[in-house]
């Protein structure tokens, strides 16, 4: 486990990196493993234990791995005590995301997983209309778009940021466990996002299968959810949620 300023960040098993301790990674992994079969060209905006890095390492071989982590002295912790350097094909820049993603070339990614924190909330800076349009410049046109984003009571930052998405992103879904869902607890959401298409029925069946039994909602009733929140733009005065004291124990 990797915990920072006393936040859980990242599990690994470093025998087993098929292995998913958190619910909201386990529902990238049903996004992931839904797409099309071989390896995978990704770039992760927020580098953790490299947990996803990992899991698409050992489930699609061959893949390719930009890791974007503004903290270097972590990517020297994980390489040196987590076993980093196991992982074929990783490179990591070290710089924040809007920085590192300005370096990663157009249309080169089949995959982009924001999972960006500082402490325990999303930075607004990778949450805006701005950045979600480099984002789109660096997947490849059938590319998809795994966004993490923590709520809670009444969940009007994600309904910002589901806005923001769905200005940038034809084919958008959301993805979480009824409760947080539903704005009764503070927990994760996790957003895909797709200009072609994502597999909707083989993603609802399989996250309502799973160990979270998820919810995942599209379409209309994504719209309905949204009701009208505003895009988020750079500027604007937008503050990420923070988790009650309670969360984390």
């Amino acid at each position: 486990m990797l915990s920072k300023d006393d936040v859980p960040q990242s599990y690994v098993d470093l025998q087993d990196p098929t292995y998913l301790e958190f619910e909201y990674v386990r529902l990238m992994a049903d996004v992931i493993d839904l797409l099309p079969e071989g390896p995978l060209s990704c770039v992760h905006v927020g580098g953790g234990a490299c947990t996803i890095p990992r899991y698409v390492s050992a489930t699609r071989r061959d893949s390719r791995h930009i890791v974007i982590e503004p903290d270097g002295l972590l990517v020297n912790l994980v390489r040196e005590q987590l076993d980093l350097r196991s992982v074929p094909k990783l490179k990591v820049i070290v710089a924040g995301g809007r920085e590192g993603t300005a370096k990663v070339w157009d249309g080169t990614a089949d995959l982009v997983v924001l999972d960006a924190f500082t402490g325990a909330t999303m930075p607004v800076e990778l949450a805006t209309a701005e950045y979600m349009g480099d984002l789109a410049r660096v997947l490849r046109p059938d590319g998809t778009l795994l966004i993490n984003v923590a709520d809670g009571k009444g969940l009007a930052f994600a309904k910002r940021l589901l806005a923001t998405v769905t200005s940038a992103f034809g084919h958008v879904a959301l993805l979480a466990e009824p409760g947080i869902m539903r704005g009764r607890r503070f927990g994760n959401l996790i957003v895909a996002a797709s200009r072609t298409g994502l597999p909707l029925d083989l993603l609802t069946r399989r996250a309502a299968g799973g160990l979270t039994q998820a919810r995942c909602v599209h379409g209309e009733a994504l719209t309905q959810f949204v009701a009208g929140a505003a895009v988020i733009r750079d500027g604007d005065a937008v503050i990420a949620p923070v988790p009650p004291p309670a969360v984390f124990g």
